[in-house]
């Protein structure tokens, strides 16, 4: 199939081009949420500092279960169990308090990670419609809905994920410390050399399991373009039998990705094994250590073995904070893509001092325009045309000649390169863009409906009509008849390939939504190149009514169509080579004449 994503969809371990600037955007982008985050750094502490006080209170408990057995044997009272009692009850407290703390923290960080999630998609959303046509000519339709979507969800998953470990890991971290110091200085020092091993076994196992994880994502958006593409286009895959050879592309791709994929996966489950051999050499080193200095009266018992889950707890937080680094690596992509989206440069959506439509009567003139749609292609060299208000104006010419770019630049999809279009006098780029495109009604050779009623999908000509304007558009467009015909009539729910109507059908629905918007100017880009010829007959009728006082282009192929117009402009490679009436340009016996007889030649 055809072409392929520039960005694949955001994952973990791609990295951001520049770390440092888009996290400080997504901090500020975050400001508005600051009394949330600081609500979530006083749970995730207090959680932390409860949590971290359970294992000395633990030992306490151990202590005395010890002494109580040795005084038994020297004939003491035995075992105090109503003062450890005391103490479980006080350390069961202390763990409900730090399992409340926790639920706080997450339950106000996932609100928060979820509201950056929706601001983010609605602002996106918004930036869709303001973005220049240009945009999406340069990119594919997946690596659009990838930063909508993937990247969107990635930055909520991530941040909901990535600060509350890292804010728990650092308290974890300092709190577990500082209790090893207050036990023993000596047994901390033992276990703080199994630090350097830790570090240097995550940082190899990062270094290699990135490239993995990179090209990991890659291919999930190479996979995800050409099943996308594949499936929309499976129609025509198949009438050119290609599906041996999609498969071999995309069996290709896939085992690309299963390949990194696999490999990113095996390093990263590496990590906690590896951690676990390290944390367990540690393990011994204390309980050795321990075991001399509570003979020497240094310590208590109880003592080892809190120092022993002290041990435990301290490399958690340290994989943690690995773990999240990778994380902050794929929370600044995701964020970098959505910001890079959001800076995308907008079209001037307002202008100063605007031309009002108000009295508009649609006159047109071309002065001299140029356009390319990149600066060094100019495909319309030196257009120039005067229409009048009210008249018929037909645009013919070979594929490729530049009739459907100059209605784009009419309705300022893309500005002019040179010279002007001008509306009763005014150009056009004096209008707001909004406001200007309310002057235009469009019938288009590519169909577009939305899932939802007939009802719906005409009266998004007009918002405000009724009913009965709906149903007198349809009529108007020779479309009631059909629409009666359906099992719910107007009331039928179109799915969202709207196939479940016939190509021509759903032509004569987009033209009785242009008939019911009722606009000034009138743009028919071979809209009833989808309708069989008596359809058309009684469509075209209908156009005529429609199109009576108002200024209409109308895009033609089949040139039997605008013979009543009352000017017909004939485009060759982006200029205007002749125009006249349909007799006049007859007569001329020129390019227009040999367009027409060459269609009536092929017909005959």
């Amino acid at each position: 199939m055809g072409g392929r994503m520039g960005h694949g969809p955001m994952g973990a371990g791609e990295k951001a081009k520049d770390f440092k600037k888009t996290m400080k955007k997504l901090l500020a982008y975050m400001g508005r949420y600051k009394w949330g985050i600081l609500t979530v750094l006083i749970f995730a502490v207090g959680s932390t500092i409860f949590t971290v006080i359970g294992p000395k209170i633990l030992g306490k408990a151990t202590t005395k279960i010890f002494n109580g057995l040795t005084g038994k044997l020297s004939g003491g009272a035995g075992i105090d169990f109503s003062g450890i009692g005391r103490i479980l009850l006080i350390l069961l407290g202390l763990y409900v308090i730090s399992a409340f703390f926790s639920f706080i923290q997450g339950l106000v960080m996932t609100s928060i990670s979820q509201k950056v999630s929706f601001r983010m998609r609605r602002e996106m959303s918004e930036k869709i419609n303001r973005l220049p046509m240009n945009y999406y000519d340069t990119r594919t339709h997946g690596e659009v809905l990838s930063r909508v979507t993937n990247d969107v969800d990635t930055l909520g998953q991530s941040l909901n994920q990535s600060i509350t470990q890292l804010i728990t890991s650092v308290a974890t971290i300092i709190g577990v410390l500082v209790m090893m110091l207050s036990i023993s200085p000596l047994m901390t020092i033992i276990a703080l050399l199994i630090l350097p091993i830790s570090m240097l076994l995550i940082s190899f196992i990062v270094k290699h399991s990135q490239k993995f994880f990179s090209q990991q994502q890659e291919y999930l958006g190479h996979v995800n373009g050409q099943v996308e593409e594949t499936y929309g286009g499976h129609t025509v895959v198949k009438v050119f039998n290609r599906e041996e050879a999609v498969l071999e592309e995309f069996n290709d791709t896939n085992e690309t990705l299963y390949q990194s994929a696999w490999k990113s996966q095996f390093f990263s489950g590496m990590m906690q094994p590896i951690m676990q051999f390290v944390g367990n050499l540690g393990y011994v080193a204390v309980a050795i250590v321990g075991g001399f200095l509570t003979i020497r009266g240094t310590i208590e018992v109880g003592d080892i073995q809190s120092f022993i889950q002290y041990v435990r707890t301290f490399t958690q937080p340290i994989t943690q904070i690995a773990q999240v680094s990778n994380l902050l690596q794929s929370t600044a992509a995701a964020a970098e893509r959505v910001f890079e989206f959001l800076e995308e440069e907008e079209e001037d959506q307002v202008v100063e001092n605007p031309v009002s439509i108000e009295g508009i009567e649609g006159n047109v003139t071309f002065d001299h325009v140029k356009f390319g749609y990149r600066p060094d292609k100019i495909i319309i060299g030196d257009f120039s045309a005067e229409i009048s208000a009210g008249r018929k104006i037909a645009i013919v010419g070979p594929t490729g000649a530049g009739k459907t770019t100059l209605v784009k630049l009419l309705m300022r999809f893309y500005d002019v390169s040179g010279g002007s279009i001008k509306i009763d006098g005014h150009d056009i780029r004096s209008f707001n863009r909004s406001e200007l495109r309310e002057l235009f009604g469009m019938v288009l050779q590519d169909t577009w409906l939305f899932k939802g009623s007939i009802m719906e999908n005409i009266r998004y000509g007009n918002l405000d009509a009724t009913d009965e304007e709906v149903i007198a558009a349809a009529k108007a467009a020779h479309a009631h008849h059909f629409i009666s015909t359906l099992p719910e009539g107007y009331n039928m729910e179109l799915n969202e390939e709207a196939n479940n109507v016939s190509q021509g059908q759903k032509q004569l629905l987009t033209i009785a939504r242009a008939i019911l918007a009722d606009n000034k100017i009138l743009i028919l880009d071979e809209a009833t190149s989808s309708v069989d010829t008596r359809t058309e007959e009684r469509i075209q009728k209908a156009m005529d009514n429609l199109m009576k006082g108002r200024t209409s282009f109308i895009i033609a192929h089949r040139l039997s169509t605008i013979r009543d117009a009352d000017l017909i402009l004939v485009m060759k490679d982006g200029d205007i080579i002749e125009q006249g009436t349909h007799e006049e340009l007859l007569a001329k016996k020129g390019f227009y004449a040999d367009l027409y007889n060459s269609q009536f030649e092929k017909t005959a």
